[in-house]
């Protein structure tokens, strides 16, 4: 909406006042000072006869104005993930802290919530649409997110926003740049490494840290712990491999396993060989985020979700893709 149509939309909407007569009325201030002020302005002269005081519009961002560091007081957009909330000591205080992702036609970001508003992210799922006032901008390791503390509003599926479909961005892997988030990539399964199980909290999923022969969580002390496992695997799109990891979910999507059969490799490790070898040379599409591993000095993605290849629908987007360039 631009200034002037907003400046109209709230005099019409806080007066008696007809269309008509209002475009009369400007018009005569236009007359009176011989064009020397534009439409707007005249406008501004009248709500002020008028009695009323324009308030000044609240900019609505995009993602992507975010990203680069503006301010922002307003921004809506579509959840694509939604991530658990944990409790946290600081000191003698407690806390609670969650996390989602939020997307918008020209990107996604992380928004993070922190104590009271933490608990929203219990009724946020995949699409829900949101809105947010009062958040604000914190760097976490290079990239810019949306931080939400008690001043702030998370209005969930307000009735004035309607988002498109997040657009995930294809990307091949030789274009792949560390931070990018919500990132999709197709390619051939070319390379399987061990699997890797750890102990983690059985209330917060957190890592249970082996200590004076128990098993201990920062957020919930001593716990009977639960195992959980992480694989890695080498993925080739013809321009270049990228070493890709999948934690417990997404490793049981990629292997089409279930948590009990996942955890026997670590009992019967000669299974592996088996699972390995229907994966090889499978292509799979993966959506996730792309981090730099320092030790390594490499880029490397962190799947998020994990499809099987449509050969139809990655037949259509190819033309589709060869069209825009077109």
């Amino acid at each position: 909406m631009t200034q002037l149509a907003d400046i109209l939309k709230q005099i019409r909407e806080r007066s008696s006042i007809t269309d008509e007569e209002l475009d009369a009325r400007i018009d005569k201030k236009l007359n009176e000072l011989s064009g020397l002020i534009s439409r707007e302005g005249a406008a501004h002269i009248v709500a002020n006869e008028l009695g009323i005081k324009i308030a000044a519009p609240i900019k609505v961002f995009k993602i992507i104005d975010v990203k680069k560091g503006a301010r922002c007081s307003e921004i809506s957009g579509r959840v694509t993930r939604v991530f658990e909330m944990h409790e946290f000591r600081k000191g003698d205080t407690t806390g609670r802290v969650a996390s989602f992702i939020l997307g918008d036609e020209t990107g996604t970001i992380r928004v993070t919530l922190w104590n009271e508003q933490a608990s929203q992210v219990k009724i946020l799922k995949e699409g829900t649409i949101v809105k947010i006032k009062g958040g604000y901008l914190r760097n976490n390791n290079g990239q810019n997110e949306i931080h939400l503390n008690d001043k702030a509003s998370l209005v969930i599926n307000p009735p004035d926003v309607s988002i498109a479909e997040v657009v995930k961005k294809r990307s091949m892997i030789k274009d792949l740049q560390e931070g990018e988030l919500n990132v999709e990539i197709v390619g051939t399964i070319v390379q399987m490494f061990e699997p890797r199980f750890f102990e983690v909290c059985p209330q917060c999923n957190k890592k249970a840290v082996f200590s004076e022969n128990k098993h201990q969580c920062t957020v919930h002390g001593v716990v009977e712990p639960k195992l959980s496992y992480v694989f890695n695997a080498s993925i080739d799109d013809s321009t270049e491999i990228i070493r890709a990891t999948f934690y417990k979910n997404q490793a049981n999507r990629l292997f089409g396993r279930s948590d009990d059969e996942m955890l026997q490799l670590k009992v019967d490790p000669a299974k592996l060989e088996d699972y390995k070898n229907s994966l090889l040379g499978k292509s799979v599409k993966l959506v996730g985020r792309v981090q730099k591993n320092a030790m390594f000095d490499r880029v490397e993605f962190i799947s998020q979700q994990v499809f099987e290849v449509n050969p139809v629908e990655e037949i259509k987007q190819v033309e589709e893709m060869i069209q825009e360039v077109s």
